[in-house]
């Protein structure tokens, strides 16, 4: 029996395991071994040795993209977490008018990542757009500005669009969270005099531990794929000011030929990626999954 129940187990784990080696694992060791290489991608490639890896950490291009890429990943976190988790919260309540509210909330969602980046490029951020027209209608005209023109600002810009484009997601994944917090703790706060804002600091924020650690990783291991918005709204200008790690891989691979170079910073970007999961994950000690709602 035991034997059968392992082979069954087996068997609908094949489809999810062949998946991962044919998309994820194969084409990471195709890029470690083409990231030892000199290939433009169409001409015979010769062998490059340290060579990529040793640019990709001394180029200033690229240590200037992993910076850049650093901050939109702050950036990006403290933007989207408090709105997010404020979000979640209330929509979590079951007040009609909420509902109603969830769908101008969650209209990012439908909104293709091209889409977003064209409507804020050319209507909302570009010099006589939608933001600069209202900013001038209220007698503000000094605050206009070429949103993703002016290099010490563009990579703002772009975070809050980004940001934008997330904080649905993030909002669902709070607004699950808050609906699964026991009532009873509720109800017995208020029996002890607890305010709204006491019941949010000491109930919901502490119920949401594991939900805010699920958050934070997919906001910071995001940060190192963005890349659509950005290379539509952009193409990473103006100069280098928008030009993350991963639209310098793309650049540097396709647009300038270097195939094993662009590969080296895509099993960086990997390898980061990895990191970070697995040192979130053993700081917060979200591995080990301890009931919050034990002894209820």
């Amino acid at each position: 029996m035991t034997q059968r129940l392992n082979w069954m187990v087996s068997l609908m784990l094949a489809p999810a395991i062949a998946f991962f080696l044919v998309f994820a694992l194969g084409p990471l060791i195709a890029a470690v071994y083409i990231s030892f290489l000199n290939w433009d991608g169409i001409s015979a490639p010769s062998w490059a040795g340290l060579g990529n890896w040793t640019l990709a950490f001394s180029d200033p291009v690229t240590l200037h993209s992993i910076f850049l890429t650093v901050q939109v990943m702050v950036l990006s976190w403290i933007i989207q977490t408090p709105i997010s988790l404020l979000l979640g919260v209330f929509i979590a309540g079951h007040q009609r008018y909420r509902a109603i509210l969830s769908v101008f909330y969650f209209l990012p969602l439908l909104f293709s990542a091209v889409a977003i980046g064209l409507i804020w490029s050319s209507s909302i951020l570009s010099s006589d757009g939608v933001l600069n027209t209202l900013v001038r209608s209220v007698g503000a005209s000094s605050l206009a500005a070429n949103w993703l023109g002016d290099p010490s600002i563009a990579l703002y810009a772009v975070v809050v669009v980004i940001a934008w484009q997330f904080i649905p997601f993030h909002t669902l994944l709070y607004q699950a969270g808050a609906r699964q917090i026991p009532q009873v703790l509720y109800e017995a706060a208020r029996i002890d005099g607890a305010n709204a804002t006491q019941r949010f600091f000491h109930i919901t924020l502490p119920q949401l531990r594991y939900t805010i650690v699920t958050s934070t990783i997919l906001i910071l291991t995001g940060s190192l794929t963005y890349f659509d918005v950005i290379f539509v709204m952009t193409g990473g200008g103006p100069g280098f000011a928008t030009r993350i790690l991963p639209l310098q891989m793309y650049i540097t691979a396709f647009q300038n030929a270097q195939m094993g170079y662009g590969c080296a910073i895509a099993v960086i970007l990997a390898i980061a990626g990895v990191a970070l999961s697995l040192f979130l994950l053993r700081i917060t000690g979200f591995g080990r999954m301890e009931s919050q709602a034990e002894g209820l």
